[in-house]
């Protein structure tokens, strides 16, 4: 029997597409895989397959994992992590100008995970031609993280050659809620993907959930694209309180200049970081993120969810 490696493009029911040399195929789990967990593999996995002449091929291993993305399982009484896509090689954010207003407290939710994951993140502002100040909104919060803005438009063809220059050879997730136009600048940069579109809706402002479950996109120079279902919660998974500040890369150079080397930077006296936030050395909005997300991170709870993204 023949034994083969893969990469997971998505998973569709019980099955499974993955890509090899030899073409894409149809594969399916091997019953003790089955039973460990319902999130052993996902978009992104490196996996082992048998094929065989006639019927599906059979994943027989998931090798370890150089990286993983998570997210909250939606729906649950009892919080657990999801991962979305595995081997990821950078985050990119994408946030919209106008149409939906762009959720700052998710943007800084997504760096956290990025960042917790030891994954390098970067931000797309995308449908900028809606309006043209958000740039130097995004610049005076984000900049002092040294974080790169990238501003696109599908419309106007702004930003696009850039954009494809960052995702060659990468495996890259694109994370952001939904309608802000991540299946319309992969469709832009790579005709015939055929990612749908997702109609904004007028009344409640919100992206449709069109783009159904997480789909690695193998790239012609090189590289996957990781579409992922837009998210509406987002959980910061596996992050230590104690290391929450350094997730805040703006943060890292008062981190030592705090009175205590415990501080948590929420009213400890003395605190460098929070002195440095009303000197004005970065965006204070990004210290109340963080305070937030270290309540939640401190004392994980499902209620929790109903204070995230403020």
């Amino acid at each position: 029997m023949a034994v083969t490696t893969g990469v997971v493009l998505a998973r569709i029911g019980s099955t499974y597409r993955v890509h090899t040399d030899e073409g894409e195929v149809t594969a399916v789990l091997r019953g003790k895989l089955k039973r460990q967990d319902d999130d052993r593999v996902v978009a992104g996995d490196v996996v082992e397959l048998e094929r065989t002449p006639d019927g599906p091929a059979t994943i027989v291993r998931a090798r370890p994992r150089r990286s993983v993305l998570a997210r909250r399982a939606a729906g649950e009484r009892s919080p657990r992590a999801q991962p979305l896509a595995a081997n990821v090689d950078q985050v990119v954010v994408v946030a919209s100008a106008r149409d939906p207003e762009p959720n700052l407290r998710l943007v800084d939710r997504f760096l956290v995970i990025a960042e917790a994951n030891r994954i390098p993140p970067v931000i797309v502002l995308n449908k900028i031609e809606l309006e043209r100040r958000a740039e130097d909104a995004f610049q005076r919060r984000f900049g002092p993280a040294g974080y790169q803005v990238l501003p696109t438009s599908v419309k106007a063809a702004e930003g696009l050659p850039a954009l494809r220059d960052l995702l060659r050879g990468r495996a890259s997730v694109l994370a952001g809620e939904s309608g802000v136009g991540k299946s319309s600048l992969m469709n832009a940069l790579y005709p015939g993907l055929n990612l749908r579109i997702g109609a904004i809706s007028e009344y409640w402002g919100k992206g449709k959930h069109t783009t159904r479950a997480a789909l690695l996109v193998p790239l012609a120079e090189r590289g996957y694209v990781v579409d992922t279902p837009g998210l509406r919660e987002v959980g910061t998974w596996g992050v230590d309180p104690d290391a929450l500040g350094s997730c805040f890369p703006e943060f890292r150079r008062f981190l030592d200049a705090c009175r205590f080397d415990n501080c948590r930077h929420l009213i400890e006296p003395d605190c460098a970081v929070r002195r440095a936030a009303e000197d004005g050395s970065f965006d204070p909005e990004r210290l109340v993120s963080y305070q937030r997300i270290y309540e939640e991170v401190n004392v994980p709870s499902w209620s929790s969810g109903r204070r995230r993204a403020r």
